[in-house]
């Protein structure tokens, strides 16, 4: 699964870029979860084209999301980036990308950055890293999805100190 191979890699924004330490998958229309389950809309058409295109939207009108698309023409398919942790260009502090909200800003991304190629220009994924551990378990903030909201299709490196809180069951060790 993309969202799990992702634990580890570098995005890359020019100068800035972090290790991915938390990612969400969303598995298109029948994913109760996804925007892909409204079909493919103005905002939304993006997740039914080719993976390896970002997809930024606004949520609640203040943090800007970055996904990948990563399913293949028609399927609606994304991974969510919730939280990477710095590794150039970004203040050394843990709490600098955690979140999805503090991802983009710490990496300068916005609307402009939706529909991007990440294969080609200054915005892109890039191998860096093993984690030692991933875990896995409910993607966070969809309690609204029924099922959908407790599929295990949340990934993190496990007891690092960048992974958002999440829930109590997250695996992650509290400060």
């Amino acid at each position: 699964m993309v969202a799990r191979k992702l634990i580890g890699c570098a995005l890359v924004h020019g100068g800035r870029a972090g290790l991915i330490v938390e990612t969400e998958a969303y598995l298109g229309p029948q994913d109760l979860a996804s925007h892909a389950r409204f079909g493919a809309t103005r905002r939304t058409s993006v997740m039914f084209g080719p993976g390896g295109v970002s997809y930024v939207y606004l949520c609640y009108g203040i943090h800007h999301m970055f996904n990948i698309v990563t399913g293949g023409d028609g399927q609606g398919q994304a991974v969510l980036i919730r939280a990477i942790a710095p590794y150039l260009g970004l203040a050394d502090d843990a709490a600098v990308g955690r979140g999805p909200g503090k991802v983009t800003r710490a990496l300068g991304l916005d609307a402009r950055h939706d529909r991007r190629d990440l294969a080609t220009g200054d915005l892109f994924v890039a191998a860096a890293v093993a984690p030692p551990r991933i875990a896995r378990g409910p993607r966070i903030g969809v309690d609204y999805a029924g099922a959908w909201a407790e599929r295990p299709l949340r990934f993190w490196w496990r007891d690092h100190a960048a992974v958002s809180r999440g829930r109590p069951d997250s695996g992650r060790r509290r400060p």
